[in-house]
């Protein structure tokens, strides 16, 4: 999905021997526990001044890190010095093995600090700049991965790159110190090349990553017809999800395909989705013990996770659990949005609301330790009768079916949990339930896994539209009571009122100076969410104010899109995020969610903003779908006049939160939920109450029969919920 940069110069011709750089290699035999310090603080660099917690892990390390800033640029000008940018976040695996490895090692950091400026940035709180480094050591080796390590000239244009790099030569690749010395001698022998390829690359990357409205493609259904059969070409049938080994769940995808499924009455597509559900939920993957998802497994039957939990996934699979859930009416996906939620409110909320980032894969040094069992342990720890009937549910074996390689001392024999057996006898259900809360509380003991208490803007939005949705469909009032607290929690640390300006980054009492249109656009969907659940017209007045500063600061009115940064002297490029993966495009998220608020308000900005963004993308949506499949969505929900039901009468009352909760519990995406009150649209205001709380279902100016009956809301919906 990355065109390939030319090799332009001497120089990269020289180092293309050394830019293999894969995502996936065989683990290095160090594991060391992460960013333990050297007896008395040896060393401190300029990271202990920073708020990242990918940061401050490096703070003891010999290597002089600076942060991304003016500071370390103006040292790299002033001594003509190359820049070296270490990319990564505080729960890679591999960034830990590879600072263990290098950035602790003395002779490695001395060799650093005195040829080259280095710079360490937490790619969670700097998108931006990853987007730019990412894309550019994607285009020139062909593979891409964290941590992130580049070399750029003192005006910031990168010249190689690649991901990880091992101590000692080997996978292919020169060790760590030897790249470095390569880096340094064409530095010095051959500047003026170097500087050459840095200045035409950055000249290629400006053309790669440019783009323009698409406005002579004809946009119509077929375009998700061709999408939904490239997502179906792609179906593991025998594992459920789309893809081989490594498998990340990447929820846009299902979404998009169930939505495709339901509105064309394609079963096959939306058994495609269900399988894939049941899959992952019965799989490793699934954390069966504690709830919630980590970010990918690395087999392709979803067993082996890779056992980081970050927030973005667990929110997204929350939703597509709650679609599952209404298109098929089963009841165990809704359990399983709930045994994510609580998870997410038991381990990764701060005490006044706020949502914490991630957590690591690493306990104690070794991946996955907090989570793994051995048979013995558990034999020892539950009754004859519980053991016998947690060993056959969750396949427990002597030999285990993961393998630990850590150094030294791998720990032996270890079994990640997932359902193997999941035909539980009723006489035993009381037995499982009892051997899984003793595991739960013996595993409460543990060291547990370090966590990134960062809160991100963005990703509160996603996590936000989860819970406000979960409220809304599944009736649960401490789901509200999250999403509210949420709101405020942002509201408070990260939105200033009087500027309308959304920060995206709190930490320990402080926010960040950064302005990243994902931070606008994903909070605004979630607002969005919470407003359709609640119909609290404070909710809406705040989209208001997002949406308004989002377009003002990031939309490109001429060839429309939306800017990834608001533009900054720091940043070699302007970049528009294109790609739905592990987490959706700030494109694709502020595509559907102006075109539901323009829906709900009448504004014609916000409708025209966003199919100024679909045309610019008009040309990724029909060749390359799979790349975009949460912009599809927006796409088709931009095809037709959206359904609205309006809601009159007071919100607070329980016939109202009938209504709304039953205007909820049906799969029809192509619709808005609104009261009467508050700024949204003029014509609804104008419907009257008829003796209590009223449904109207509209399209346009005019409506249907309006009810006051739950189950006639649903008839209506359920109705029209095909195209």
């Amino acid at each position: 999905m990355v065109k390939k940069l030319a090799v332009l110069s001497i120089a990269l011709v020289l180092l293309h021997g050394l830019a293999a750089c894969k995502k996936d290699l065989p683990k290095p035999q160090s594991n060391i526990p992460v960013s333990t310090p050297p007896a008395a603080h040896a060393h401190t660099n300029r990271l202990a001044r920073e708020k990242s917690p990918y940061l401050l892990q490096h703070q003891y390390n010999p290597v002089d890190w600076y942060a991304w800033g003016e500071e370390a640029f103006a040292k790299a000008r002033k001594e003509n010095k190359p820049i070296f940018l270490s990319i990564g976040y505080s729960t890679c695996h591999w960034c830990h093995v590879m600072e263990r490895e290098s950035f602790e090692n003395e002779e490695v950091a001395r060799y650093a600090n005195e040829h080259f400026v280095c710079i360490k940035v937490d790619r969670e709180e700097r998108p931006d700049v990853d987007k730019i480094y990412m894309t550019f050591v994607q285009s020139t080796s062909g593979q891409g991965g964290w941590p992130l390590n580049c070399f750029l000239t003192p005006e910031l244009k990168p010249f190689f790159g690649g991901t990880y790099f091992p101590p000692e030569s080997k996978y292919g690749r020169p060790s760590f110190l030897e790249l470095l010395k390569h880096i340094q001698q064409l530095w010095e022998t051959r500047h003026g090349d170097v500087a050459d390829s840095a200045k035409k690359l950055h000249e290629q990357l400006e053309q790669m990553t440019a783009k323009e409205a698409t406005n002579g493609l004809a946009m119509t259904k077929a375009v998700l017809t061709n999408a939904a059969s490239q997502l179906k070409e792609m179906y593991d049938p025998r594992n459920g999800g789309f893809g081989d080994a490594p498998k990340f769940p990447q929820p846009s995808q299902p979404a998009f395909l169930l939505r495709y499924g339901m509105q064309f009455d394609d079963q096959d597509a939306v058994q495609m989705v269900l399988n894939t559900c049941d899959k992952m939920a019965a799989g490793g993957i699934h954390d069966q013990i504690g709830g919630g998802f980590a970010r990918y497994s690395v087999d392709a039957h979803w067993l082996v996770p890779h056992f980081e939990k970050m927030l973005y996934d667990n929110a997204q699979l929350v939703n597509l659990y709650l679609d599952a859930y209404l298109a098929s009416g089963e009841k165990r996906y809704a359990d399983t949005a709930r045994d994510i939620i609580s998870y997410v409110l038991r381990d990764m909320t701060h005490p006044e609301g706020g949502f914490y980032s991630a957590e690591d894969a690493d306990s104690e040094g070794k991946e996955g330790k907090f989570y793994c069992w051995t048979r013995t342990e558990l034999s020892k720890l539950l009754t004859p009768e519980e053991f016998n009937v947690a060993a056959k549910y969750f396949g427990i074996t002597e030999q285990g079916n993961f393998v630990d390689h850590s150094d030294p001392a791998p720990l032996p024999n270890q079994n990640v949990l997932s359902v193997v057996d999941p035909n539980v006898p009723k006489a035993d259900e009381t037995l499982l339930k009892s051997a899984e809360e003793k595991m739960f509380a013996t595993r409460s003991k543990r060291v547990r896994p370090h966590l990134d208490d960062k809160v991100l803007a963005s990703w509160n939005g996603l996590m936000l539209s989860a819970i406000a949705r979960a409220y809304a469909i599944l009736g649960d009032e401490s789901y509200r009571a999250a999403a509210e607290k949420n709101l405020a929690f942002i509201q408070s640390k990260l939105w200033d009122a009087k500027t309308k300006t959304l920060y995206h980054r709190w930490r320990d009492g402080e926010r960040d100076t950064v302005q990243l249109h994902e931070t606008y656009a994903f909070l605004l969907a979630g607002v969005i969410d919470l407003y359709e659940a609640t119909l609290e017209p404070k909710h809406l007045e705040f989209a208001i104010a997002l949406a308004d500063s989002m377009i003002a600061k990031f939309y490109d009115k001429e060839e429309g899109g939306f800017w990834q940064s608001a533009g900054s002297p720091d940043l070699i490029l302007r970049v528009k995020e294109d790609y739905d993966g592990a987490e959706p495009s700030g494109n694709s998220v502020a595509t559907l969610a102006l075109l539901k608020l323009g829906a709900i308000t009448d504004k014609a900005e916000y409708k025209k903003s966003a199919e100024g963004t679909i045309r610019l993308f008009g040309e990724r949506l029909q060749r390359i779908p799979q790349a975009v499949p949460y912009m599809l969505l927006a796409f088709d929900f931009s095809l037709e006049e959206p359904k609205r039901v309006v809601i009159v009468g007071d919100a607070a009352k329980p016939e109202s939160r009938g209504l709304l909760r039953a205007a909820q519990s049906v799969y029809q995406p192509s619709k808005v939920v609104l009261g009467n009150v508050g700024p949204v649209e003029e014509f609804a205001k104008t419907l009257p109450a008829k003796d209590g709380a009223t449904v109207y279902l509209c399209t346009g100016n005019a409506c249907l029969p309006p009810t006051k009956d739950a189950g006639k809301v649903k008839e209506m919906l359920t109705a029209d919920g095909r195209k």
